[in-house]
């Protein structure tokens, strides 16, 4: 085991500090009692959902999350804590780990950082309920697009109709 130098330590906090700004959901979990198996099948029943997990030095996250949507929770960085990371949809952070946690009872959740609010347990719960980003945002577009498609077709018919009437406008003069 090398011991972290000064530049190694500024390195970490940089490299946390970074992945912190950039997360929208962040679930903080205790792992102890896990096995390095189970803690790899959950790294990557994660990693298929585009979420990472980190086991951080806590006074270094501390000092990582300052500026950062993770400051709100800086006094939950004690004890041994692992954090779920997501950057895309946050819903689907909360999911996932619950996922986990009910199938393995080591595994803890604490809290977590949805979009620069720190929530409880319950609220994850909650937020583990609501649909994904992805699946609002096709539920959005299909109620755009039928108003937009009706909206298409009444211009199509106005025009048909123009052109009709033009038509027979054309022929009305040529039988003159």
């Amino acid at each position: 085991y090398k011991r972290k130098t000064r530049k190694d330590k500024a390195d970490d906090v940089e490299f946390l500090k970074e992945k912190f700004s950039r997360a929208q959901g962040v679930i903080f979990t205790d792992y102890k009692g896990l096995t390095v198996e189970e803690i790899s099948r959950m790294r990557r029943s994660l990693k298929e959902s585009d979420i990472e997990y980190r086991v951080v030095k806590n006074t270094l996250a501390r000092i990582a999350s300052d500026e950062t949507p993770l400051s709100v929770a800086k006094d939950h960085f004690t004890g041994p804590v692992g954090l779920a990371i997501g950057y895309d949809d946050p819903v689907i952070v909360a999911k996932k780990v619950l996922e986990f946690a009910k199938e393995n009872e080591k595994f803890g959740v604490t809290c977590g950082v949805i979009e620069g609010r720190l929530i409880d347990v319950s609220a994850l719960k909650d937020v583990a309920k609501l649909v994904s980003r992805e699946v609002q945002l096709s539920m959005l577009a299909g109620a755009l697009s039928a108003p937009l498609s009706k909206m298409a077709s009444l211009l199509q018919a106005t025009i048909q109709r123009f052109g009709y009437a033009l038509n027979a406008l054309k022929e009305k003069k040529y039988e003159k």
